[in-house]
């Protein structure tokens, strides 16, 4: 099972040396817009809507670097990916960047050449089961097959879980969501596992929700984040500051509804006036418009504002911020500082 994760590791890295070259923020310029990898379909992170547009928690990161970039949070090309595919997509240049519930690790870092930019989502490995299972822990799963998606991390947290417990499972393995929630459905497995987050939209989908339990048991650390191909610093530097404009607009108290107001003349904060550009050469700096950042809050708000719309309390994901607050708030959001 482990082979699976580092699969094509290799072939991965060389395309990346030579994609990395081109310059991503001059041909995302040029072609005028983004190409953003996102999940083939995870209600309240990255799903099509009725009328075909995507919404999401990851797909407001793509908007808001379009944004920045180009001044219109719609010039963005979104392609759908698998767990297999992702890192394909990115390291051959078929997207700029990857905003796919991804877990940074240290092989996907270095052995894979990809450069997370930052961590939007901190979760960890869960397991859903169907009420009528009758289980109230995973260490009570012995003998359970397991739905699981493959090249994911997932794989090897579930081995090392069931291993340590010495109880023994019978893999699933399916390609995307959608396939996992209608083989777990149909009954294929007894328990479904992958991000925490991923089980609470799943199960939101469920026509009977409440017939399904999340167990108690969070078996890893998981800091999902967008990432962007080695070596291309430049461009690194755009998504990284962008993500990191939206943590900050928050704590600041920048929204989508006052930032016009805020931005059209300098105010009594410093840090503010650098990163909405009333003062300071922080766009320039970037090979940006000095209102890049003004421009990717617009795009749908500050980065509690893309959590609460998408898959906070309030919507059918139901998540509560908890780790995903802000530093002020007890949470591990932090922005480093503007200046």
């Amino acid at each position: 099972m482990k082979k699976s994760v580092f699969l094509g590791a290799l072939t991965v890295a060389g395309l990346a040396a030579g994609a990395a070259a081109a310059g991503t923020l001059d041909d995302v310029k040029a072609r005028g817009t983004l190409n953003c990898g996102v999940t083939t379909g995870l209600v309240g992170f990255a799903a099509p809507d009725a009328n075909g547009v995507w919404q999401g928690f990851d797909v407001g990161v793509c908007r808001a670097v379009a944004a920045a970039v180009l001044g219109d949070a719609n010039a963005v090309e979104f392609v759908p990916t698998t767990g297999k595919t992702r890192f394909t997509a990115l390291a051959s240049g078929e997207i700029d960047m990857l905003a796919r519930n991804t877990t940074w690790t240290f092989s996907r870092d270095v052995d894979l050449k990809f450069e997370f930019i930052g961590t939007n989502y901190y979760d960890g490995q869960g397991f859903m089961v169907p009420k009528a299972l009758g289980v109230s822990s995973a260490k009570e799963l012995d003998g359970a097959t397991v739905c699981i998606q493959t090249g994911t991390t997932t794989e090897l947290n579930l081995a090392d879980f069931f291993r340590k417990n010495n109880i023994s499972y019978e893999p699933v393995p399916i390609e995307t969501s959608a396939e996992g929630q209608q083989q777990y459905l149909a009954g294929a497995c007894d328990t479904y596992t992958t991000d925490a987050s991923g089980l609470a939209s799943l199960r939101a989908a469920f026509e009977k929700p409440g017939d399904h339990v999340i167990l108690p048991e969070i078996i890893s650390k998981e800091p999902l984040g967008p990432l962007v191909r080695h070596g291309d610093n430049e461009w690194g530097d755009t998504v990284r500051w962008t993500l990191n404009a939206l943590i900050a607009a928050e704590e600041m108290g920048i929204t989508s509804a006052n930032v016009t107001e805020m931005s059209a003349k300098a105010g009594d904060s410093p840090e503010v006036n650098r990163l909405l550009g009333t003062e300071g050469n922080l766009g320039e700096m970037l090979g940006l418009d000095a209102d890049w950042a003004t421009k990717a809050i617009m795009a749908g708000g500050n980065y509690g504002e893309i959590f609460e719309k998408n898959i906070g309390e309030n919507t059918p994901i139901g998540l509560a911020r908890g780790l995903n607050a802000q530093w002020t708030d007890g949470g591990l959001l932090y922005s480093p500082p503007f200046r």
